[in-house]
């Protein structure tokens, strides 16, 4: 058998424990980035207004804010390894469950399918990260997990085309079809036949993360266990609450960014007149944005400029890319909001860190507490759909944004000042990244 030194980024316990995990983080941006279709689809199924569409990230990211907490009890029960086992089985029912509950056309079910994928996420979004940086030297942790995120961003360009190609071909007719045909079978026919199509999809999807936890099983894994968390801060930083909180709402902004930036791109472009047809494959493009700025973000950070002030860079990016949003013409805006998954790239890999820092021995509650601030991804799309009838799409948008990218380099700037210490320099994907 082949064998790695354990310089290697795979370290002491070869590459297949690595590959099996690239897999995992695959399955996870798999999960997460098809969000932003299904927004569109669900509209179009369930003859929905945009609130109501919308339901869709709540749902998913809510469960980040109910669910962290009793994971990480669950996974320092059982262990890192079946904590994964037990995250991907429970996807794999909200999954199934989606699937079934969109092919009977209630609604109400497939969001409670989506907060049970989200429910699994958030166990499979606890145990993964700490067992990727254990199963090698710490010094190649962070290559590993660049490894993980480029499985994660790959994954994130793929769903949204996929499901826009197999689940919603001709979705602008579609649309058509229901709008001018009056209620009665005839319209319940072509309704059945749309939403049909997401169920042999969705049912594939259960089954590939039954067979990934049978392979996360049958694997051989090392058995790591989540131990008690080891300082990850430079010392300089006290363990204020104040300071950790502002952390976490820094997090709870930056995921309500990035997820209006993927997934209401869609909701974003109809409103200058492109079709169905088109923005289904919006999400695509800012996720595509986004895998560039994050390999841009590797090759020279920290090789060229610090993360501290690469994050600085980003979210000035994002302000600009506000401001030409709001001032230039015809597509251009659209481009601007889908070219924001590249000023967002690198804002997660640095946020965590300094969040994790200011914790000190604190890190694995604050590891749960960063979790739960996904749930951003829910409360910040929701409000730009309750915003944007008033005071219109563009204005909403940047409304919500703008100041989130300020709040986030604020307080980084704030804490570099307090403390007099540098951001760690170590690249971190985080698992909902």
């Amino acid at each position: 058998m082949l064998r790695f030194p354990i310089s290697s980024p795979a370290g002491a316990y070869g590459w297949r424990p690595v590959l099996i995990m690239a897999a995992l983080f695959f399955s996870i941006g798999f999960v997460t980035w098809l969000n932003g279709p299904l927004i569109t689809f669900v509209q179009v199924a369930f003859s929905l207004s945009d609130v109501a569409s919308f339901l869709v990230p709540v749902c998913f990211y809510l469960a980040y804010f109910v669910f962290p907490l009793p994971a990480t009890a669950l996974a320092r029960r059982i262990g890192l390894r079946r904590g994964l086992i037990a995250a991907l089985a429970v996807m794999a029912a909200g999954t199934a469950l989606f699937g079934e509950c969109v092919n009977d056309r209630w609604y109400a079910g497939a969001l409670s399918g989506l907060t049970v994928i989200g429910a699994g996420l958030s166990l499979l979004q606890i145990t993964i990260n700490p067992y990727v940086s254990l199963l090698g030297d710490h010094e190649r942790a962070a290559q590993r997990i660049a490894i993980m995120g480029i499985a994660n961003k790959f994954a994130g360009i793929v769903a949204p085309a996929l499901f826009a190609i197999i689940v919603m071909p001709g979705v602008g007719d579609v649309a058509a079809s229901i709008r001018s045909t009056p209620a009665g079978p005839a319209r319940d026919a072509i309704l059945t036949q749309f939403t049909h199509a997401v169920h042999i999809p969705y049912q594939v999807m259960a089954g590939l993360l039954v067979l990934l936890a049978v392979l996360v099983a049958r694997a051989r894994l090392p058995e790591i266990e989540m131990q008690s968390p080891v300082q990850t801060g430079t010392g300089t930083c006290g363990t204020h609450p104040l300071w950790l909180m502002t952390g976490v709402f820094a997090m709870f902004l930056y995921v309500g960014v990035e997820v209006m930036a993927g997934d209401a791109i869609g909701f974003y472009g109809r409103s200058f007149g492109l079709s169905l047809d088109v923005t289904k494959y919006l999400t695509t493009v800012t996720l595509a944005s986004m895998m560039a700025g994050y390999i841009v973000g590797m090759m020279i950070v920290p090789r060229l400029v610090s993360q501290e002030r690469y994050m600085l860079i980003s979210c000035l990016m994002g302000i600009i890319l506000c401001f030409m949003a709001m001032m230039t013409p015809g597509m251009i805006p659209v481009l601007c909001v889908a070219l924001l998954g590249f000023a967002n790239a690198m804002i997660m890999p640095a946020l965590f860190p300094v969040v994790l820092a200011e914790a000190g021995s604190g890190g694995a509650g604050a590891t749960a507490f960063l979790v739960m601030a996904f749930s951003g991804g829910a409360v910040l799309p929701q409000l730009f759909v309750h915003l944007a009838p008033s005071l219109g799409t563009s204005p909403a948008f940047m409304t919500l944004v703008i100041p989130s990218y300020l709040f986030i380099a604020g307080w980084t700037v704030a804490l570099r000042m307090k403390t007099g210490a540098p951001v760690p320099e170590s690249i971190i994907m985080t698992p909902g990244d």
